[in-house]
């Protein structure tokens, strides 16, 4: 069975590309994750990869590691030294054997590590898709990443919690009946695969 992690820095690298790709993009353009612009899923993308990064360390006790950090004028160059940072700090020895501290999900419970690299992963695969999209760009996954993105996605509770205020997902939505299984992870979480001949 194939460490999850090396799948996680697949998707990194792919995620990396796409936001490579921003250039003169303005960064006030709408994206599919709720109302954010570029600019606001992008500094979330960032603080979230230093966040995991944190908590795989062991932090256990400063919420202000997962706030959103500023891109300033470099978004990609950013997200890039975030990136590097998740992936060293989820290779460091000792990481798979703790239980990692995730203040934002589940009422801030401690989770198993493999738990928390999933939630991490297929975070990754539906933010490099929204970035993605508002660029006009295709997020070209690997087969095998997609592959165990899927039930991962499928995995996220569904119900009243994903219409709180604030939440990850929205409710599931139709995948459009492609096949695509990129299309699947995204309508499961609430993205419409058309975005934004549907928003």
């Amino acid at each position: 069975m194939t460490d999850l992690r090396v799948l996680h820095r697949q998707a990194l690298r792919t995620a990396e590309e796409i936001t490579g790709r921003i250039g003169a993009t303005r960064l006030d353009v709408a994206t599919p994750c709720g109302d954010w612009t570029l600019r606001q899923l992008l500094e979330h993308m960032v603080g979230q990869n230093h966040g995991f990064a944190a908590a795989a360390r062991g932090e256990t006790k400063d919420r202000s590691v997962f706030a959103d950090r500023p891109v300033g004028d470099d978004p990609a160059g950013a997200f890039a030294a975030s990136a590097a940072d998740v992936a060293a700090a989820f290779s460091e020895s000792g990481v798979l054997d703790r239980r990692w501290w995730l203040p934002e999900v589940r009422d801030g419970r401690a989770f198993p590590a493999t738990v928390a690299i999933g939630f991490h992963f297929v975070d990754t695969v539906v933010h490099g898709w929204d970035v993605a999209r508002a660029l006009g760009v295709d997020a070209k996954f690997d087969p095998e990443v997609l592959e165990a993105a899927l039930p991962v996605a499928a995995a996220v509770p569904a119900g009243e919690s994903r219409l709180a205020a604030g939440a990850a997902f929205g409710p599931a939505v139709a995948d459009g009946g492609t096949g695509d299984p990129l299309d699947r992870i995204v309508a499961i979480l609430g993205r419409s695969p058309q975005w934004p001949r549907d928003a």
